[in-house]
């Protein structure tokens, strides 16, 4: 496997400071992606995207000042600006923001096979995260101060995990959505400190508190679940959730609302071509009526090619700029009963899945990456602890 792989410890700050320092070319490879998207496709200029990125991280520093903690820490780590972390960390905002006003660009195919239809009797996880080439990601082991551990996907950059589960058997899959109530400005707590604060969370019920008990600023899918049976997604819009139990033993979730009418929002064109109800309407196909589930059925349905490139497994439209592709980065594959987790670092159907070790032995690694363009970045600032890596 070709995804870093963190083992993180010590307080927020401490964890912070062991990202930066492992994953310091990653993250100069995500600033160089993501600021050259914001100019060309928001029309932010660097100065205005990191001014929108001190406002947000003034926020995030009242709503949750260990995830504030850690974004210090992997910008004292990593040795570029504070600033430009917090971007990282709040681009969701920034890029769906614009999103709810035009088509929107990637997908992400979810997955829950709840007991009832899988062969072992376990509850499943599965995603593919679609989104822009060249994004650098990794997979975090980290443990809370109270004493859980949490395994996660990430972007290189970003706080916590997006995409994974933690030793309470609670596991999070995420969908973008947009709707024109989207607006960044709004300061609400961002996706990705939601994303955080429910991989740290004990229980489905306080999971489900953290998306649905407080406005948002833009609108996104969160599918949880926990061990033994329990799976729901959550469609939010900012001011306004609607929450959704599985049924018939499995749910899927896409890039679109289900019913965008029931949370009263105007929801903007999906895509040029509808291709997040191609894969929900795939999906379902594929997995209706089924029983007897497991690690090969998911991973027939995570390589599926039909509407090719536009599929399940999401690939690179070759009619389409390079600086428009998007595919499938990650594909992820979680057994939350045994807490097992497979990935692979790419499109399904190229790259080979890898189980991810529960009790890794950790190594040293350099984190280099190759930049999209230039950035440069200080020297990491002493006093951070280095973090184990493979």
């Amino acid at each position: 496997m070709s995804l870093p792989a963190l083992h993180l410890s010590g307080s927020p700050y401490q964890q912070g400071c062991q990202h930066g320092a492992a994953l310091r070319g990653e993250i100069g490879t995500n600033l160089a992606i993501y600021f050259a998207r914001f100019e060309r496709e928001l029309h932010l200029t660097r100065a205005e995207t990191l001014r929108r990125a001190r406002v947000y991280a003034e926020a995030i520093a009242d709503q949750n000042p260990a995830y504030a903690a850690a974004m210090r820490g992997i910008a004292d780590g990593s040795g570029y600006s504070y600033a430009e972390i917090a971007a990282l960390n709040v681009r969701y905002e920034l890029f769906y923001h614009q999103f709810g006003h035009n088509a929107m660009a990637d997908g992400c195919t979810a997955i829950a096979l709840l007991p009832t239809v899988t062969a072992d009797g376990h509850l499943w996880l599965a995603e593919n995260w679609d989104w822009i080439v060249g994004v650098r990601g990794a997979i975090l082991h980290s443990r809370t101060e109270d004493g859980m551990t949490i395994r996660a996907f990430t972007e290189a950059g970003i706080v916590g995990g997006k995409i994974g589960f933690n030793s309470a058997g609670l596991g999070l899959l995420i969908n973008g959505l947009t709707s024109s109530e989207d607006d960044w400005a709004r300061l609400q707590r961002p996706f990705h400190l939601r994303c955080y604060e429910i991989l740290h969370s004990h229980s489905l019920d306080a999971a489900i508190s953290i998306v649905m008990d407080a406005p948002r600023s833009c609108s996104a899918n969160f599918l949880l679940a926990q061990v033994p049976d329990r799976a729901v997604t959550i469609e939010s819009a900012p001011h306004r959730a609607v929450l959704r139990p599985a049924q018939a033993g499995y749910l899927v979730h896409t890039n679109h609302f289900v019913d965008a009418a029931l949370l009263g929002v105007h929801e903007p064109p999906v895509e040029s071509c509808p291709h997040s109800h191609w894969r929900l309407e795939r999906s379902e196909q594929l997995l209706a009526g089924q029983r007897s589930l497991g690690l090969s059925h998911l991973q027939t349905i995570l390589r599926d090619h039909q509407q090719h490139p536009y599929g399940i497994c999401f690939h690179i439209d070759p009619a389409e700029p390079p600086t428009e592709h998007y595919q499938t980065v990650v594909s992820v594959m979680m057994d939350l009963h045994a807490q097992r987790f497979y990935l692979s670092d790419g499109p399904p159907c190229a790259h080979a899945y890898a189980e991810e070790p529960p009790h890794a032995l950790p190594s040293t690694s350099s984190g280099s990456g190759a930049l999209a363009e230039p950035v440069e970045a200080n020297a990491p600032r002493s006093g951070c602890p280095k973090a184990s890596s493979r």
